[in-house]
């Protein structure tokens, strides 16, 4: 690969972070679902697996026994830097600069973002079922099996709980894992927690003592959450993918949600068009020129 080709796939990798960090800010939207329409699911799942969570251990131990330092050489080269790294640079960048732009567009034009996010998903998901190779009915199954799983759990009423460091910390843990699925955001579960407004504050401040309980939190739930993923998807791919669409579909609940309490008109209609629009349109770029932008 040319030193240009190189660098024109890192700034992909970084828009592609850019816009699942984007969404993960946005209750309702989740950054797995632009994962799964940008077409980086499968190497985002396997990249986190490939990250071995006993590196830390073998620092430790290394001190008393130098034969740890091989293993951890082995277990960073087996990491996938070149694909991780922009794409977390852009989702931390998402979060540090695009946390204000998005809290003021939510705050004033909220039917439009949730308008254009409607026709993006819907879209989306139309597409990614046609991608599948196989059409069976067990798939329809697995499907459907997604659909009511995130449609039920998006219902749940919001709970009530502290802001102390551990209640963050947990929530690190089960929001970072419905971050990775499509449909179910990641935002959505701390709005779902209580600890929404509170972390995107934080955020916004710089308040470091919770942001770093929730990154703990966060980096133990996705290595986790990674290998139960990178399983399924590996002996039962359609099975998964279809399960994945159909918990995408049932995300859609919280958009219509929003947009519910509205009358419907042309500008809300547009967005939606839009979003529509833009899947399709670079479905169709994809599928023209997909063997010169595979990654």
């Amino acid at each position: 690969m040319s030193r240009s080709a190189k660098k024109g796939h890192l700034l992909i990798f970084f828009l592609k972070g850019l816009l699942m960090g984007s969404a993960d800010i946005i209750p309702g939207i989740s950054g797995g679902t632009i994962a799964l329409i940008t077409g980086i699911y499968d190497k985002l799942v396997f990249a986190i697996k490939s990250i071995d969570p006993k590196i830390p251990l073998y620092l430790i131990l290394s001190i008393s026994d130098r034969r740890y330092i091989d293993r951890v050489k082995q277990s960073i080269y087996s990491i996938d830097f070149y694909f991780l790294l922009p794409l977390i640079f852009g989702i931390g960048t998402a979060f540090l600069v695009l946390a204000q732009i998005i809290h003021f567009l939510l705050s004033n034009y909220s039917i439009y973002v949730y308008s254009f996010f409607l026709g993006l998903i819907l879209s989306s998901a139309i597409v990614l079922y046609i991608r599948l190779e196989e059409k069976r009915i067990v798939y329809l199954i697995s499907l459907f099996l997604g659909f009511l799983s995130s449609y039920l759990f998006l219902s749940l009423s919001k709970i009530q709980l502290d802001h102390s460091l551990p209640i963050i910390f947990v929530s690190g843990i089960i929001s970072i894992c419905a971050m990775i699925l499509p449909g179910i955001s990641g935002a959505f579960i701390m709005l779902l927690l209580g600890q929404y407004s509170y972390m995107l504050n934080a955020v916004r401040v710089f308040y470091l003592p919770p942001i770093f309980a929730y990154l703990i939190g966060a980096v133990i739930g996705i290595l986790s959450f990674s290998h139960l993923l990178s399983f399924l998807i590996k002996k039962y791919r359609f099975v998964t993918l279809s399960f994945l669409i159909g918990i995408m579909i049932g995300g859609l609940k919280r958009p219509i949600d929003k947009l519910i309490i509205y009358p419907f008109s042309i500008s809300m209609a547009l967005f939606i068009i839009i979003g529509i629009l833009m899947v399709f349109g670079v479905e169709y770029i994809w599928m023209d020129r997909k063997d010169e932008f595979r990654d």
